[in-house]
Formats: C-alpha cells, structure tokens, sequence
C-alpha cells in the first residue's frame, strides 16, 4: 500500500487520505503479509487481508487495512469505526495485561 498523508492517529490505529480513499491500518498487524485484497463484508468496503496462525498452527484470515470511498464515508465515519477498534483492543490489553499501562 502506498501511504497517503496521515490524517488520524490512535494507539492501535492509522488512517491515511490516499484519495479517493480513506485507508484505516490496524498497527497490531504491522508486518503481516497482504494475502489478498477482498470484499470486507462487515464494513462493506475492500480490505487488504492476512493470515495469522494460532497456537495449533491453524491460520486464520484478518483484515489489515480498510479502503473507505471518501464518496460514502467521512472522516468522522472512519474514526468512530478505529475508535471502536481502538476500545476492543485496549479492553484485551486489560485483560491480558492488567499491569502494564
């Protein structure tokens, strides 16, 4: 993917304006090989995924990065959806890692 300008910042979250699009990156999956680019039925929009593999070594697909058309989706649509990310992963830290801050 080619970075756009950095619009907004979290602490598990990028989203860039590469025009037309306004591209959300989950930063836990910085690194991740893009299998494929497809359909992300949740948001409705394209999605760079990739496949992560769990304890027995059975892979699972996951999103990477979202592709919103700025011609449906605003700013502020973009970052309640990171924002939302964003309350998942820090409610999985507290529970993994009550300690760490």
């Amino acid at each position: 993917m080619q970075r756009g300008n950095l619009v907004k910042k979290g602490q598990f979250f990028f989203i860039y304006d590469t025009s037309p699009h306004l591209v959300l990156e989950d930063k836990t999956k910085r690194g991740l090989e893009v299998r494929e680019h497809a359909f992300d039925e949740k948001y409705g929009v394209e999605a760079d995924k990739g496949v992560i593999h769990d304890m027995d070594g059975i892979g699972h697909k996951v999103d990477i990065r979202w592709y919103f058309p700025q011609t449906k989706y605003t700013l502020d649509q973009v970052t309640k959806i990171a924002e939302e990310m964003e309350s998942r992963y820090k409610a999985i830290r507290d529970m993994t890692c009550p300690d760490d801050d």
